[in-house]
């Protein structure tokens, strides 16, 4: 990981904090203590920062320099707000199209839907705080600079977000192998969410009882799934040709 993306030590995390750097997440080592971790640990409460214990030597593979059992995780994106991205599409006369992940933890995947965000004409992706893969330097190379161009909004649980989107008037579109519905056959001209889910284990059950539909991608290989950055890049593909045509 490159230093640029860490904050090290108790003051400077919590410097970075009062200053509102764009902190991704912070390890706290187990059962660490004193006034400085409390005032982090408010702080990140207040800013809405996930926290997470972890043992000293995840903390000591991460970084070399003198950590003292806190580092601080820094965004490299730009975090926008969900609501005023879909309306400014709107207001430009688009029909907005969000990219919504469910659980999706590896950076390479998370880069190159981004880049298939930028290329098919996605307004954002739409990601939680926790459980998703890190918005770091690795990311931002894997999508090929797209991350850096387009919007990334983070909300503290996918549902809330996914239920702010519905209120805007956009339909939620899950890829599900449970899906009735092949792909070719859906309605994707409206304002939508399409939610993309982890691979092995697919999208979580409460995302899943808030979609208005349930669509697949129809196969005929003998393994069952794709890679979730492949099946992302079908069906932005196919919302792109149902717009254009």
């Amino acid at each position: 990981m490159a230093s640029k993306d860490l904050v090290c030590g108790v003051w400077p995390v919590i410097e970075a904090l009062r200053a509102g750097a764009n902190v991704e997440k912070i390890l706290l080592r187990r059962e660490a203590g004193g006034d400085g971790i409390k005032e982090i640990r408010q702080l990140a409460l207040d800013r809405g920062i996930p926290w997470q214990p972890v043992p000293v030597e995840k903390l000591d593979r991460l970084t070399k320099t003198e950590h003292q059992g806190v580092i601080a995780l820094i965004c490299q994106v730009e975090e926008q707000d969900l609501d005023e991205v879909i309306t400014r599409a709107y207001e430009l006369g688009e029909t907005p199209l969000i990219i919504a992940l469910d659980s999706v933890t590896d950076v390479r995947n998370l880069g190159a839907i981004a880049r298939s965000a930028e290329c098919f004409g996605a307004h954002a992706l739409l990601v939680p705080k926790q459980g998703t893969a890190r918005l770091g330097e690795d990311a931002v190379k894997s999508s090929a600079g797209a991350l850096v161009r387009k919007p990334v909004c983070r909300v503290s649980r996918l549902t809330d977000g996914l239920r702010r989107a519905k209120d805007q008037g956009t339909r939620i579109v899950a890829l599900s192998e449970k899906g009735a519905k092949a792909l070719d056959e859906a309605d994707l001209k409206g304002p939508l969410v399409v939610v993309m889910g982890a691979e092995d284990v697919g999208i979580s059950d409460p995302v899943l009882r808030m979609a208005d539909e349930l669509v697949r991608i129809p196969m005929v290989g003998s393994i069952g799934s794709l890679n979730v950055s492949v099946a992302t890049g079908i069906v932005l593909h196919a919302v792109l040709r149902q717009r254009t045509t």
